[in-house]
C-alpha cells in the first residue's frame, strides 16, 4: 500500500498515471498519481474564486501540466483527470449548480470546460465521494468492500462507497450522510441548510460552537467562558484544548458531539450494512494521536453498539480516517481510474 503524499519516485511508478483535483473554497489541491495510488508530484493553487469558474478550470489545467512536467512525463502519459467539488451539482451533465463555498460558479460545465483545457477525459465527482473513494482505495477501508465516510468540519459531508463504486443517487445527492434525520421535533435543532433535526445540526463544527454558546449562556461553570472573555474565539479546538485539561462542559460538549454521530450512524448502517464506517474531517479531536480522540471514537463506538442490530454492532467497524487532505485528490484520480479501466473493458477496479 502506498498511502498519500509519500513522494513516488517516476522509476518506482506503475502506469497509466492519473491526476486527481481537489476544488474547495480557498484552495485547489492537484495530485499527479500512479495506477496503484503512488503520488509522483502535488501542488496546492489559490482558488480565486473571484476570478470565475472559467478561469479556474484553466488553472487547474496548468497546474496539471507543470505536475506533469515535474515529474518528467508526456502529456499523453496522464490518461484521464477527476475532479472532485463540492456540491450542489449534477453529476452526469458534469454542472456545478449551486455550491455554496463558491459563489458564482453557478450552473457551470466544469467537468467539460476542464476536459476542455487538459485536453483529456474528465471524472467529475461531489468532494465527499471523492475523499470516499480515497480512504476506500488507500486509506482506512482499504480492507473493505463496502464503507461510509463522514466528515467532521464546518459541516458533515459523507461519501459511501459499495462494491467498488460511489453511490450517487439519480439526482447527484446521493450520500447526503450530513443530513439524516435525528431529531423529527419541531423545536429540533435548525441544519444549515435550513432544515430543522439533521445531523449537521448536530455534530458539526457550526453546531459545537452554538451548543458551546448556548450553554455559556445558561449560566454553566466553565473555563470556556473565562477564556472567551479573554477575547479567544469559541472553536471546536478551544473545546477539546478544555475538554482535555479537565473541563466538564468541554468534555460533556465533545461526547454529546460522539452521541449524536453514533444515533446517524445506526441509521445509516442499518440502510447501508456496510464493512466500515470511517470518520474524517478536521474535527476529530486529535483521532488516535490523543486521548480525547480516543475517548470521542468509543463514545461514538458505544452509542452505535447500544442501538443497532448485534450482528452489525458486532461486525461494521467504527474507525477515524487515515489521510487526512489528501484524501480528496487520491480519490478523485482513483475514480478516474476506474472510469479509464472501464473505458479500456478492463476488469472491475477494485483495492487492487
Amino acid at each position: 500500500m502506498r498511502l498519500a503524499r509519500h513522494r513516488l519516485s517516476l522509476a518506482d511508478a506503475t502506469p497509466p498515471f492519473f491526476a486527481g483535483v481537489d476544488l474547495g473554497g480557498t484552495t485547489i489541491k492537484i495530485g499527479l498519481v500512479d495506477k496503484l495510488g503512488g503520488t509522483l508530484a502535488f501542488t496546492r493553487r489559490p482558488t480565486e474564486i473571484d476570478k470565475g469558474p472559467d478561469d479556474g478550470a484553466r488553472r487547474m489545467s496548468e497546474a496539471v501540466t507543470d505536475l506533469i512536467r515535474e515529474v518528467g512525463l508526456g502529456p499523453q502519459d496522464v490518461v484521464r483527470v477527476g475532479l472532485g467539488t463540492p456540491g450542489t451539482m449534477d453529476v452526469p451533465a458534469g454542472m456545478l449548480l449551486e455550491p455554496h463555498n463558491l459563489p458564482g460558479w453557478f450552473d457551470f460545465p466544469i467537468r467539460d470546460r476542464l476536459a476542455q483545457y487538459c485536453e483529456k477525459p474528465v471524472t467529475f465527482a461531489n468532494d465527499a465521494t471523492a475523499a470516499a473513494y480515497g480512504e476506500y482505495w488507500l486509506g482506512s477501508g482499504r480492507d473493505f468492500r463496502s464503507m461510509v465516510l463522514l466528515t467532521l468540519g464546518t459541516g458533515v459531508g459523507g461519501g459511501i462507497v459499495t462494491a467498488g463504486r460511489p453511490i450517487e443517487g439519480e439526482h447527484s445527492h446521493g450520500a447526503e450522510c450530513g443530513h439524516l434525520l435525528i431529531d423529527y421535533h419541531d423545536t429540533a435543532r435548525l441544519c444549515p441548510c435550513g432544515k430543522r433535526g439533521h445531523l449537521e445540526g448536530y455534530a458539526s463544527a457550526t453546531a459545537v460552537i452554538q451548543r458551546t454558546r448556548e450553554a455559556l449562556s445558561a449560566g454553566r461553570d466553565s473555563s470556556l467562558q473565562r477564556r472567551a472573555n479573554a477575547g479567544d474565539a469559541i472553536t471546536p479546538l478551544m473545546v477539546a484544548q478544555e475538554a482535555e485539561a479537565g473541563d466538564d462542559l468541554a468534555r460533556e460538549l465533545v461526547l454529546d458531539t460522539a452521541r449524536y454521530l453514533g444515533i446517524g450512524i445506526v441509521s445509516l448502517v442499518h440502510t447501508i450494512d456496510p464493512d466500515g464506517v470511517v470518520l474524517g474531517g478536521a474535527m476529530t479531536f486529535g483521532g488516535h494521536d490523543r486521548p480525547l480522540g480516543i475517548e470521542f471514537l468509543q463514545r461514538v463506538r458505544d452509542e452505535f453498539r447500544r442501538r443497532a442490530f448485534p450482528v452489525l454492532a458486532d461486525h461494521v467497524v467504527i474507525d477515524f480516517a487515515s489521510l487526512g487532505g489528501d484524501a480528496g485528490y487520491l480519490g478523485a484520480a482513483g475514480l478516474a481510474r476506474v472510469d479509464q479501466q472501464q473505458a479500456s473493458a478492463g476488469p472491475e477496479v477494485s483495492h487492487a
